[in-house]
C-alpha cells in the first residue's frame, strides 16, 4: 500500500455523500463530520440551525495510487448537484453547501480543474465552494455508516438509493 492521503468535501446531506464514496475503489476509511466554520465541537443539533458556519462533509482517507485525488473529486461533483447554493433536494441551508476544502495548493488546483471539466455536465453555473482546510470535527457515532446501517429507513431508500445506483451505473470498474 503506498502513500495515503486525505480529502475533505460536502454536497449536502453527508449521508448521501458517504454513501457514494465509501463504495469506492481505495478508499481506506472515510467518516462524517463537520467542517468550514467558526463554532468548536459542535453537535449535530446545532449544524443543522444553520449558525454555526459548518457544512456536512466527509473526510476521506484514500490511496492515491489507486484512486487519484482528481477522480475523487470528479465523482463527488458528478454525485450530486453543484449548481445549487445552500441547497441538495429538500435539505437547505449553508451546512447542506457543496463545498471542497483543500489540504495543499495541488488539490486547490486539481479541485478548479475538475470544475471546469464537470461545468459542461450542467446548465447552471457551479456554485462549489473552495476553501483551505482547517479543521474537522467528527460527527456523532450515529451519523457513521448511516447508509449502510439504515438502508430501510424511508430517506435512505428515496434519497441515497438513486444516487448509489447512478455510481454502480457510471463507475462500475471503480467500485470495491
Amino acid at each position: 500500500m503506498g502513500n495515503l492521503a486525505t480529502a475533505t468535501f460536502g454536497g449536502g446531506c453527508f449521508w448521501c455523500i458517504e454513501a457514494v464514496i465509501q463504495r469506492l475503489n481505495g478508499v481506506k476509511s472515510l467518516k462524517s463530520g463537520y467542517s468550514g466554520g467558526f463554532i468548536k465541537n459542535p453537535p449535530y443539533r446545532e449544524v443543522c440551525t444553520g449558525r454555526t458556519g459548518h457544512a456536512e462533509v466527509i473526510q476521506v482517507t484514500f490511496d492515491p495510487d489507486i484512486i487519484s485525488y482528481h477522480d475523487l473529486i470528479f465523482i463527488f461533483m458528478t454525485s450530486h448537484d453543484p449548481t445549487t447554493l445552500n441547497r441538495q433536494g429538500a435539505d437547505v441551508g449553508t451546512q447542506y453547501r457543496s463545498i471542497v476544502l483543500y489540504h495543499d495548493l495541488e488539490q486547490k488546483e486539481i479541485a478548479e480543474q475538475v470544475f471546469q471539466e464537470v461545468q459542461p455536465f450542467y446548465e447552471d453555473r457551479i456554485v462549489t465552494e473552495l476553501t483551505p482546510f482547517e479543521v474537522f470535527y467528527l460527527a456523532e457515532e450515529d451519523h457513521q455508516n448511516y447508509y449502510n446501517n439504515n438502508q430501510d429507513a424511508r430517506y435512505c431508500q428515496i434519497v441515497i438509493d438513486p444516487k448509489v445506483q447512478k455510481l454502480k451505473k457510471m463507475y462500475a470498474d471503480r467500485l470495491i
